[in-house]
């Protein structure tokens, strides 16, 4: 028996898949639950890889299972926790989703993480811990957002996460925060999650208000359009409205964590709190981790948000033929116009494919880029009120990259021996270097670059990504071979 096969014995048997397919997807979030649903009402084969053990995305995570423990616990309460449940628009959206998903008759592999993608179609993962390979016509990548990292003086200590983690914990476990928790940052996000853990019976300390001063200022140009979805709206102001009557808001320039051996205090413009828990947010960017790594795949510099995003038409098409992009992967714009932008990416992939006509994908299309023109349109206004905080505030003495250890100041110190970008920083410091590759430390690196170097973002490269774009090891290759 060789390596390989002795390896492969003792290996959990995954079900296989087809040589071929029409569709990839990847991710199955609302991008990609919508696009896969799309396209297989058009008789395309369709295959969707993700990583969660479940579809939803982080916005609709674990929708599915919380929905089914509501309905149990409403027949014990005789509906007042279904009545409650069916309030909840997002779980109303993502079951919506997930259930046309599960009967869309798309394949689906949960579990299943995206390593690598060819020229002609051909795509990687791993799945039950062996690698795979299939033959797709055309790709619609739903990678989704990741969190801005937020680097403050000791943030790399045990007790200090950002809130997206804990908003995992909250909708998977059912964990909520106890003991001195403080929430620091800005963004819908932070009050979003803020007001679900106040609601499951958790416990805030308060709330640091990093958000620069002005910003009903800044947005107020573009209230008006974004009146054309005022539910947006509505529903920030009440998030706010219930956190400030449960707990403390101290607006606040500087932030520091401090511990010996893990967060025991924080630090707020000099004056000491006890903390047992630090969660920080900074708003959300687009995943280009993928996008990045396909040659030829160009990329445009978004100057309002601060961040690289994959260029594309109107229908999700990028620069490679054959690759498509939808959802927050491509532009941040909120669960909604997600899943309205995977279904007009599935019905331009139907159109390539020969399923539908031109005329017939405008004519379904139309009325669906309607809708997610108005969801998009509240945009502007909260990018202007929640402008990315300024990395050259970033002190000297923070850690930017974490695997690596790289401060914010090693990072100052290339820049004045002749570092021009990010990549070249790894030369000069290791930083983006380590496991991550730059997934959590990108955005901070080339923040602090421009602002040391006094340029705007988009004349600073960003980390360039190599394939395998996530760990892989020699064992998951071998399987390849068989």
């Amino acid at each position: 028996m060789s390596v390989a096969d002795e390896w492969t014995a003792g290996r959990e048997a995954v079900a296989p898949v087809a040589e071929t397919v029409d569709l990839l997807v990847l991710g199955a979030g609302p991008a990609g639950m919508a696009a896969a649903t799309e396209a297989r009402a058009h008789g395309m084969r369709v295959l969707v890889l993700d990583e969660n053990g479940a579809p939803g995305g982080q916005v609709h995570r674990a929708v599915e299972a919380r929905l089914a423990k509501g309905a149990v616990e409403a027949r014990l309460a005789k509906g007042a926790v279904e009545a409650r449940v069916a309030k909840d628009d997002q779980d109303k959206d993502g079951a919506k989703l997930a259930a046309a998903f599960r009967a869309s008759g798309a394949q689906y592999r949960p579990g299943a993480t995206l390593w690598a993608v060819e020229p002609e179609g051909k795509v990687f993962w791993s799945e039950g811990g062996a690698a795979r390979s299939i033959q797709a016509e055309r790709l619609i990548l739903c990678a989704g957002a990741t969190e801005r990292p937020l680097p403050i003086p000791g943030w790399t200590l045990p007790g200090v996460m950002s809130v997206g983690a804990a908003q995992i914990a909250l909708k998977t476990a059912g964990l909520v925060p106890e003991g001195n928790v403080w929430l620091a940052g800005q963004g819908p996000l932070l009050w979003l999650y803020a007001m679900q853990a106040l609601t499951k019976g958790g416990k805030i300390a308060g709330i640091i208000d990093l958000s620069p001063p002005g910003g009903f200022a800044r947005a107020r140009p573009h209230l008006l359009r974004a009146l054309k979805a005022p539910e947006y709206l509505w529903r920030g102001l009440v998030w706010q409205r219930q956190v400030k009557r449960a707990t403390q808001v101290i607006p606040a320039r500087e932030l520091r964590a401090e511990g010996e051996g893990k967060l025991a205090r924080i630090l707020v413009d000099g004056v000491a709190h006890p903390a047992d828990l630090l969660l920080l947010h900074d708003g959300v960017v687009p995943n280009t981790q993928i996008t990045r790594a396909i040659a030829g795949l160009t990329h445009g510099w978004d100057p309002v948000q601060r961040c690289w995003r994959p260029a594309l038409d109107l229908w999700g098409n990028t620069a490679v033929a054959r690759v498509m992009v939808a959802g927050d992967s491509g532009g941040i714009g909120g669960a909604r116009a997600a899943a309205l932008s995977g279904r007009i990416a599935a019905l331009e992939a139907a159109r390539a494919l020969g399923r539908i006509t031109t005329d017939e994908r405008d004519g379904r299309a139309g009325p669906l880029r309607l809708l997610r023109d108005r969801q998009l349109a509240p945009r502007p206004f909260l990018d202007a009120m929640f402008p990315p905080l300024p990395e050259a505030a970033i002190p000297d003495e923070t850690i930017l990259c974490r695997c690596e250890e790289v401060t914010a100041g090693r990072v100052r110190q290339a820049v004045a021996l002749g570092c021009l970008g990010a990549n070249q920083t790894k030369a000069f410091t290791r930083a983006g270097m380590g496991p991550c590759q730059g997934r959590i430390c990108g955005p901070a690196v080339h923040g602090v670059i421009a602002a040391a170097r006094d340029v705007a973002g988009g004349e600073v490269d960003p980390f360039r990504t190599r394939f395998p774009t996530k760990p892989l090891t020699l064992g998951e290759l071998a399987a390849l071979a068989g």
